[in-house]
């Protein structure tokens, strides 16, 4: 790699149970010279953290490398449930470009991170989104159909589900990693006040892309049964297109039409300034409103020039 520019990672792991896990990969991340670490969460229910993480590129690179060590070292797919699905102990690994990075260099970065977590840990990889080598492989949903476990079976006698990078088999213990490079999504979960997971589902499959929703967004409905509630677990991959403001509107909007209430919403991980910016501004219906407007936006954007 001939450049070094400014990127977020943004690792999935399947462990949202045990702290002293998620503390040992946080410590291997914010080993690296040069990696920041700018939130952590954890779901129990999930029974997954995600890390948010951002760095010059071969910094990056390297926490994510230090970080699927401990995972593996410390996650076992074979003991591992939760209602989130999964395929790798490091599940999911996104490179996002910051500032006026270019995707073409995350491209490059999620290659590089996956060869070397193939070579130096024996893991095996599938590449997704802009990072993908087959096109039936650019959504992740796909990819990781059938999870740890059926995957796991697939590839002992389907060629069309071997990783892209080592294997052809899965990590005994670790499974394998989805390597990927993507444009800024937001992770938004609306839990409602019921335990019936239908209503979730229906919620679900009538706000995403892929059911003729809204564009750019996906859905599950899921449980989560330590709180007594039901999740819509979305992700919303272009913000700009579907706010989170309309989605949160429309499933309550639904979810009132079975009689249940929203109990609260949650943000994994980090959103942009402008998305809590439309949203305020949608939701007060405030008539030509402009980021500008916003104080502290305006004095950086005079400071800066």
């Amino acid at each position: 790699m001939t450049r070094n520019l400014l990127v977020e990672c943004v690792p999935n792991f399947s462990e949202g149970r045990s702290p002293e896990v998620v503390d040992a990969i946080e410590a291997a991340i914010r080993s690296v010279h040069g990696t920041v670490v700018l939130h952590r969460t954890s779901d129990a229910d999930h029974n997954r953290s995600v890390i948010t993480y951002a760095g010059l590129g071969n910094s990056v690179v390297e926490s994510a490398l230090r970080a699927a060590r401990i995972a593996s070292e410390r996650i076992n797919l074979n003991d591992h449930r939760g209602v989130h699905p999964r395929l790798g102990a490091l599940d999911v690994l996104p490179f996002v470009p910051l500032s006026d990075t270019p995707l073409d260099y995350c491209i490059e970065l999620a290659h590089e991170a996956g060869r070397r977590i193939w070579e130096e840990l024996g893991i095996p990889v599938y590449l997704y989104e802009a990072a993908a080598r087959k096109p039936e492989r650019v959504s992740l949903e796909h990819v990781r159909r059938g999870e740890f476990e059926g995957i796991n079976e697939a590839t002992r006698s389907d060629p069309s589900r071997y990783p892209d990078i080592g294997g052809p088999h899965l990590h005994p213990t670790a499974g394998a990693v989805i390597v990927g490079a993507r444009k800024f999504l937001i992770a938004y979960n609306i839990n409602l006040r019921t335990e019936d997971v239908s209503i979730a589902k229906a919620i679900a499959r009538s706000i995403r892309t892929s059911s003729g929703g809204f564009p750019a967004v996906k859905a599950l409905g899921l449980s989560l049964p330590s709180r007594g509630l039901v999740q819509v677990s979305m992700n919303l991959t272009d913000f700009e297109q579907t706010p989170v403001h309309i989605v949160f509107l429309e499933v309550m909007r639904l979810a009132a039409q079975s009689g249940v209430e929203i109990e609260e919403s949650e943000l994994i991980g980090l959103m942009p300034r402008k998305a809590l910016e439309m949203a305020a501004a949608g939701l007060l219906k405030l008539h030509d409103f402009h980021p500008d407007r916003v104080i502290e936006t305006r004095i950086e954007s005079v400071l800066i020039g």
